[in-house]
């Protein structure tokens, strides 16, 4: 019936809720939270369908998908709850404010099972293996993981419609699926990984992610515009991730792998003084592509482009990183190049 099978859990201090479930039919499982907003609870639910979030009073839901087979899903209630309230168009609930107190009870709609149904203060490696089964599961016939929503970066560039692939998604994805192969030695982790190099070789106008920047430096695009957009931190993330895998596999299978991190390697120590502001750090190059003012990169992206360039002086010995990581760390304690 619509009221559903209730089990009362009253936990105070733990919100990281884990369970196994199967349903015959379509789905739910619902969550009741006391938070430190007045009012009534809110409720989150994990519907079998394929909608991504919704918010609406104070209901949150999140799209499972059809799950038809025992799998297991665990979720952070802090992290879904603060994220379905962003959704709201009004002022009235501050998203980074609001905390749960209590999970009251689950509630389960629908025809299936349910069994080994947890509560802990941290899961990570339940949550680790959730996200590198997603990918496997959720990885298209070219080899990428499309993000099926319309993306503007800005006024000059053409939208991304649904579809579209991100290097820096990619390269991530290569991370944590190299991972989960170290600890499983399961090469369904590793095919998946391999084939995640496929946007990287095509042109961003053939539903790829390369760019070139003065039909000279290929580049890996976290938005494939057009124009080109070359975000800086994107693009070392995807980097990394090629790394991670040629390191993984070796020089047999690793080869094409290993190319595209040189070859990329190569345009980023060609390109990174553009990116150089003299007192900061750029966050793309639209105002070289679009002859507009540049778009300056806020202090937390200058932070994770010294982190990422200090990660890459680690396996790297060419002295342009740890000469601009020395630079860019000065910037933050009011450091300036010199003037004429």
């Amino acid at each position: 019936n619509t009221e559903g099978i209730s089990l009362p859990l009253s936990n105070t201090k733990d919100f990281i809720i884990s369970f196994d479930i199967k349903f015959t039919f379509n789905g739910s499982v619902s969550v009741v939270l006391e938070t430190t907003e007045k009012g009534p609870p809110f409720v989150i639910h994990y519907v079998t369908s394929t909608q991504l979030i919704a918010f609406k009073d104070r209901d949150i839901t999140y799209g499972l998908g059809p799950r038809t087979t025992w799998t297991t899903v665990t979720r952070d209630l802090l992290t879904d709850l603060r994220k379905g309230i962003g959704l709201s168009n009004t002022k009235a609930v501050k998203a980074t404010k609001t905390m749960p107190r209590r999970v009251v009870k689950l509630i389960l709609r629908g025809r299936g099972a349910i069994d080994n149904i947890t509560i802990s203060t941290t899961s990570h490696m339940a949550a680790f293996f959730a996200a590198s089964d997603w990918l496997v599961r959720n990885q298209d016939e070219r080899g990428g993981w499309p993000i099926m929503v319309t993306r503007k970066l800005g006024e000059g560039f053409r939208p991304l419609e649904p579809g579209w692939y991100s290097a820096m998604a990619q390269g991530q994805a290569m991370s944590t699926l190299v991972r989960a192969y170290l600890l499983t030695k399961d090469e369904t982790y590793l095919k998946s990984a391999l084939k995640a190099t496929g946007p990287y070789k095509l042109p961003s106008e053939q539903h790829g992610v390369k760019a070139v920047f003065m039909n000279k430096y290929d580049w890996y695009e976290e938005y494939p515009t057009t124009p080109s957009s070359f975000v800086l931190n994107g693009f070392i993330y995807s980097l990394i991730g090629l790394y991670d895998l040629a390191q993984t596999v070796g020089d047999r299978d690793g080869r094409e792998a290993a190319q595209l991190y040189s070859k990329g390697m190569e345009s980023l120590k060609a390109m990174v003084p553009l990116y150089d502001t003299g007192s900061g750090t750029i966050y793309d190059l639209r105002h070289f592509m679009l002859g507009i003012a540049p778009n300056l990169a806020r202090w937390d992206y200058h932070t994770t482009h010294i982190n990422q360039l200090q990660l890459l002086a680690s396996i790297d010995n060419s002295p342009i990183f740890r000469d601009f990581v020395k630079r860019w760390k000065s910037y933050l304690k009011g450091g300036r190049a010199k003037h004429n």
